[in-house]
């Protein structure tokens, strides 16, 4: 486990409910106040990874998605060109489509939805109770945020952001390193590089 911080906490209570083994977390920061890694190896160096052979283990990638940071994206490669696999987790209780698509290192995480024709790209975050609707188009290295939607056709490029509550309505294309904020609904294309905020009212109420 690359993390050993909120996202990494979410994916090892998704692991070990499912009877997986976490071998080692590596993570600069200390872990002793999360109690879910009690008894697991606690390396502070990525180097440490070296300590274990590519054909031995697999590598999760714990490490969240702020919008339009490298880091998750940066391990995810660093690694794999190392020859490294990134596990693809599934929470038990998501609900993926035998028609969809997830590649590897994607995370779906608890009571998520991934519907007929939708494709998950690599190490892309499906977060808790978000919704891709049939026959979208998730790049790879995306945040979809808890309780996100996404309406039919929609298409990203990698990097994008959706923050938790947004709405995104069909046939909606979003390009790469773009990010829809919190509670946002999103209506037409987005650029390249752009964030577009919910709309605020005006009006005065009495």
């Amino acid at each position: 486990m690359i993390g050993g911080g909120g996202h990494a906490s979410v994916l090892a209570d998704i692991l070990m409910g499912q009877g997986r083994e976490i071998i080692a977390v590596i993570s600069p920061d200390s872990i002793s106040e999360r109690p879910i890694f009690d008894g697991i190896a606690h390396f502070q160096s990525d180097d440490a990874i070296e300590k274990f052979s590519s054909s031995d283990v697999k590598l999760v990638n714990g490490v969240g998605f702020l919008p339009r940071s490298p880091l998750r994206k940066k391990l995810y490669q660093r690694y794999t060109a190392q020859g490294y696999e990134f596990e693809t987790i599934i929470a038990s209780d998501a609900s993926i489509s035998s028609y969809a698509s997830i590649a590897s290192g994607a995370q779906v995480l608890t009571r998520g939805i991934v519907q007929t024709g939708a494709t998950i790209g690599e190490n892309t975050i499906i977060n808790t109770g978000a919704l891709v609707e049939h026959d979208c188009y998730i790049a790879a290295h995306n945040h979809i945020a808890p309780k996100a939607v996404l309406c039919g056709q929609v298409t990203t490029g990698e990097g994008v952001f959706i923050g938790a509550n947004a709405t995104i309505l069909q046939n909606i294309s979003i390009k790469n390193d773009a990010v829809v904020a919190a509670g946002a609904t999103l209506t037409m294309c987005l650029d390249k590089n752009t964030t577009h905020y919910p709309i605020r009212s005006t009006e005065k109420y009495t």
